[in-house]
């Protein structure tokens, strides 16, 4: 989401740092705090803001429609769960590297109370 403009996202204070565009993903959750992917955009009609596929596993973040797509598609048979996912970690090109550009700024600077 790298438009130009300033808007607050909210992670867990644990999360790993964003690395830099292009580096490894360490899942910091940055990218998806800040606005769903095109399949988190279909599914659940969310152009803006965090995904609600975004999941905290207590030290790291992932999409819950790879590491459990049932949560979110209920209708989904079983058989094709592993299937789901992996479309998913395809279509947003998991583990691939960072390609978010959006830059990280914290602390309690004017609006990070």
């Amino acid at each position: 989401m790298n438009d130009e403009r300033e808007y607050t996202i909210r992670l867990h204070p644990a999360a790993p740092e964003k690395p830099a565009y292009g580096a490894p993903c360490n899942r910091c959750g940055v990218c998806c705090a800040a606005e769903p992917c095109p399949i988190g955009r279909l599914l659940f009609a969310r152009r803006r803001g965090q995904c609600p596929a975004l999941d905290w596993d207590g030290s790291t973040y992932a999409c819950a429609l790879i590491v459990a797509p049932e949560r979110h598609l209920t209708w989904l048979p079983k058989g094709l769960r592993h299937i789901a996912a992996r479309v998913f970690a395809r279509s947003i090109s998991a583990g691939k590297g960072c390609d978010s550009a959006d830059e990280v700024v914290t602390g309690n600077g004017p609006g990070n109370n």
